[in-house]
This record gives C-alpha cells, structure tokens and sequence, in this order.
C-alpha cells in the first residue's frame, strides 16, 4: 500500500475549538477517499496556538525554536496541506498569518493545499476567496477548487446527512486526494537534515548572502 503524508495547520486559538473540528473532519474525509485508493495516509497535526510565542520569537530574531522548526519541516516534506483558519475582522487570523510569514518563500511551490476557514456568520464565507486562496497562490502552492467555510449554523450538520457542510467537505477532500494522487510522492529525504532544507548543501555564507544584499 502507498504512503503519503498530509500536514494540518490549526490556527484556532482556544482549546477545543471550531477550527480543529473543522480541520479534524477535513482531515477524515481525505483520508477515506484516499483509503478507497489503496493509499495509506499519515497525518501531522500543527496546532499553531502551541507555537505562537516560537513564531513571534522567530520573526523578531530570524532563527526558528526547535518546536518551531520541526513544525515547519514537517509542512514542508507533506504531500499535502489542509490549511484551517478562524475569520477574524474579515480576514485570516494573524497567528495563521504570522506562521506563513516564517516559511520560505518557495516552500510550499507546488503543494496541494485544501483551504478551510470558520466564523460566526457566513457573511465571512468569502474570505477563502478574497484572502485565503490569493495567499497560497502568492506562495506558488496549489490550492484545490473547493474551499471549506464553516459558520456556526453548520455545527448541526452531520457526517451522514446532505447538508451543505458535509458536502463541502466531501468534495474538497475529493478535489485534495485528486491533486495528492496525481502528484509525484514527496522523496523520503529526512526532512530535518539541514542539507535537506538549507539550500541543498549551500555554505551558509550563501545563504546568507542575500541578507547582505548579494
């Protein structure tokens, strides 16, 4: 049986939360249309919530805490992505943000993501459109077709009925596990080797270069 790998980003900021329920379900669904495939999938869940003062730590110092960069690697060597957001003042929350400011620029070039995104209202539902997707498409990844709003209304919905959140989920999962089958197996390089990550074996006076304006 195939392996593949998925990495979840949760950015909701209580414990429990929407955001994880959501990301959870999303999580689900892909990995049972790609079981229907004989595709084994493991999945690595990043609570960012967890990491927020690394991440802050790591903008104002430009070095990653140990949690921080495990956490990133482990985005960075997925086959895939599922990327789940509160709306807040119309937007992605800031810590959602703030954890894509600290990734490489190229890091997620080509990535299959799936985009998910809860608020108290539908009103927000656009927000995958307007914000969400224009980031990751900035970032050169690529997000599926389908993004997956939940608002608080949704929450009666269940995994056996046909209500619009199921089938939102159903179908974003579908598009997900499309992109991941179709897509070559990320190597089983290890992805905390330094060589792996830090420019493929670059000096680090390379890499430094263009912080001195080479």
């Amino acid at each position: 049986m195939a392996e593949r790998r998925i990495a979840v980003i949760s950015s909701g900021l209580s414990n429990p939360s929407s955001t994880r329920m959501l990301a959870d379900r999303m999580v689900a669904e892909t990995v049972k249309v790609l079981a229907e495939h004989d595709v084994q999938v493991k999945v690595d869940v990043i609570e960012l919530r967890d990491l927020a003062h690394d991440i802050t730590n790591n903008l104002l110092t430009g070095f990653a805490p140990a949690p921080l960069e495990e956490a990133i690697n482990r985005v960075v060597s997925a086959d895939a992505l599922i990327a789940v957001t509160p709306i807040f003042s119309t937007s992605y929350a800031g810590l959602f943000k703030s954890f894509i400011d600290v990734l490489d620029p190229d890091a997620l070039s080509g990535k299959p993501v799936l985009i998910g995104a809860n608020a108290g209202t539908a009103r927000h539902s656009l927000a995958i459109d307007y914000a969400i997707r224009p980031l990751f498409t900035y970032l050169h990844a690529d997000p599926v077709s389908t993004g997956v709003f939940a608002a608080s209304s949704d929450w009666g919905d269940t995994a056996d009925d046909v209500a619009p959140l199921s089938s939102r989920v159903e179908r974003g999962a579908k598009e997900l596990a499309e992109a991941i089958l179709h897509r070559e197996p990320v190597t089983d390089e290890d992805p905390f080797n330094p060589d792996n990550y830090l420019g493929k074996g670059k000096s680090f006076g390379h890499l430094l270069g263009g912080l001195a304006g080479e």
